[in-house]
């Protein structure tokens, strides 16, 4: 979890601690749009948190896995979505959350360069959901336009009704096009993430 109320991808605004106390890390904070954190598949989630200030006054973000069934770890109620229904998303909140020391997840620190190399492939994930849910949209819109009658005839006959769904079936299909090959630039580079997998990761994301 990365993702809190008042902070994302800018660390600098990450409120989430994490402080060494009798060999443990105490997690205290809120994350936001969490996903797969309340599912049976997953056996906790991995968060960052601020565990000291770095050189220069910046925070230092570690990232620690949190098991379900921790004291003081809750998963709260599942967003109510338009869309993207079978994408399990909570908040979560960490009240004196005690975990082992050795849950740390690789070095001290270097926890917020991991969640970025993870969002590469989380930007063209939720790029492809997105384009699902377009398709839906325009998928319902065709049907509503061939059963809803105006002056005697189904909306669709309508030029300007066909203009609407024209343009909606053009964007759908160039951000389907755009997630493929966002999809099929991130995969042939084998876990190396590149500057043109970068780009097209961003622009997935606009």
């Amino acid at each position: 979890g990365l993702t809190e109320p008042e902070a994302g991808s800018d660390a600098g605004a990450t409120k989430t601690r994490a402080d060494i106390r009798d060999g443990n890390w105490v997690v205290n904070g809120a994350k936001q749009f969490i996903t797969n954190s309340g599912t049976d598949i997953s056996a906790g989630v991995t968060v960052t948190a601020v565990t000291a200030k770095a050189n220069g006054g910046r925070p230092e973000i570690s990232a620690i896995m949190v098991p379900n069934g921790t004291p003081g770890f809750h998963v709260l109620e599942s967003y109510r979505k338009l869309g993207w229904h079978s994408s399990d998303t909570h908040p979560l909140s960490f009240e004196d959350c005690a975990v082992p020391e050795e849950n740390l997840l690789g070095e001290r620190g270097g926890g917020y360069r991991q969640f970025l190399h993870t969002l590469l492939g989380g930007r063209i994930a939720i790029a492809a959901l997105s384009v699902g849910l377009a398709q839906a949209c325009l998928d319902a819109s065709l049907a509503y336009a061939k059963e809803r009658k105006s002056f005697g005839v189904p909306i669709s006959k309508h030029q300007a009704v066909q203009f609407k769904l024209a343009d909606m079936a053009m964007e759908t299909e160039i951000a389907r096009t755009m997630v493929y090959r966002a999809a099929a630039t991130y995969m042939s580079t084998d876990g190396v993430t590149t500057d043109e997998a970068r780009m097209l990761a961003a622009m997935c994301k606009l």
